[in-house]
C-alpha cells in the first residue's frame, strides 16, 4: 500500500480498528508501508483524541468515543429546541430538490418534520435513523452513506462514507448540526472522522444550513469542518446576541432566530 497523508492515513487506521476490535503496530506497519515510529505518533494522538486507547505494541477499539454520551442521550437533550429549529427548517425545502441530511440529533427531528411532505426529494444522509424515518414515504428516494457503525452511534462514518460522497453532485441542501459554533472556528465537532464526511458534505452543497440550538453557540469543540462564511444559513430555536448576530450577518450569512 502507497504511503498516505497523515488524515487519511489516520482515518484508515480507526476504520480497522472499528473493524478488528484490536491492532498491532507491526501489523499497520506492513499493511500500510508506514514505519513503526510514525504509526506510534499516529496511535497516540489518536488516543489524546478519544479515539481508541493504546496497549503494548497496538490499540484496542475504544468503547465510549463519544464525549457527549451515546445517539439516544443526546437525542434527548434540548429535544424541544431541536424540534423548534426543524420546523423553521422545513420551510427551506421546495420540490424536487437534493437534500444532504448529518446524522446529527438535530437533522433526525427535521427528518421526523419531513416524513410527511407531499414532495418528490431525494435525501442522502449517514443517519440510519434519519434513514428509517423518511424511508416510508413514496415520494422520497432516500440513499443511505455506508459507513462503519460504532457502539452508541447511529451515524455512519469512515473513509468508505467520504468515497461514497464523490459520486454525488448537484446537492441543493445540507443540512447540519456540530457540538458547537462560534464566529471564529465556525462548525466544529468532537469526532475527526465524522467531521471528515461533514467537510465533503459542506463542500458539495449549493446550500448550507446549520441548526444549532442554544447550547451550540460560543463553544468549540476538536475539529472544525466549515468556517462562518461556508455556512448560508443558521436556524437556532432563541434570539442571538446582538455582538454575534452582528457578526453573522456582516459574514452575509442568514439568520433565522424568531
Amino acid at each position: 500500500m502507497t504511503k498516505r497523508f497523515t488524515k487519511e492515513r489516520r482515518e484508515h487506521i480507526h476504520d480497522l480498528i472499528l473493524e478488528r476490535k484490536r491492532v498491532t503496530v507491526k501489523q499497520l506497519s506492513e499493511e500500510l508501508d508506514v514505519s513503526e515510529v510514525t504509526l506510534r505518533t499516529d496511535l497516540k494522538e489518536m488516543e489524546k483524541e478519544g479515539l481508541l486507547t493504546r496497549t503494548h505494541g497496538g490499540a484496542i477499539m475504544k468503547e465510549q468515543t463519544t464525549p457527549t454520551g451515546s445517539f439516544k442521550k443526546r437525542s434527548e437533550t434540548n429535544l424541544k429546541e431541536k424540534q423548534i429549529i426543524a420546523k423553521r427548517a422545513l420551510s427551506l425545502i421546495e420540490d424536487k430538490s437534493c437534500i444532504l441530511l448529518d446524522a446529527s440529533t438535530t437533522a433526525l427531528e427535521l427528518a421526523k418534520e419531513m416524513k410527511n411532505l407531499n414532495m418528490k426529494l431525494t435525501i442522502m444522509t449517514n443517519g440510519m435513523s434519519s434513514a428509517i424515518e423518511l424511508k416510508e414515504n413514496p415520494y422520497f428516494n432516500v440513499i443511505l452513506i455506508g459507513g462503519i457503525l460504532r457502539p452508541g452511534s447511529m451515524a455512519l462514518e469512515g473513509s468508505v462514507g467520504i468515497q461514497a460522497m464523490d459520486m454525488l453532485n448537484n446537492i441543493d441542501l445540507l443540512f447540519t448540526s456540530s457540538s458547537g459554533f462560534s464566529c471564529e472556528s465556525g462548525l466544529t465537532d468532537f469526532n475527526f472522522y465524522e467531521t471528515e464526511l461533514k467537510k465533503n458534505m459542506v463542500q458539495r452543497a449549493k446550500h448550507v444550513v446549520a441548526l444549532l440550538d442554544h447550547s451550540k453557540f460560543n463553544t468549540n469543540s476538536i475539529s472544525s469542518f466549515a468556517t462562518l462564511e461556508e455556512i448560508d444559513t443558521i436556524i437556532t430555536d432563541h434570539v442571538v446576541e446582538e455582538a454575534t448576530a452582528e457578526k453573522i450577518n456582516t459574514a452575509g450569512v442568514q439568520l433565522i432566530d424568531h
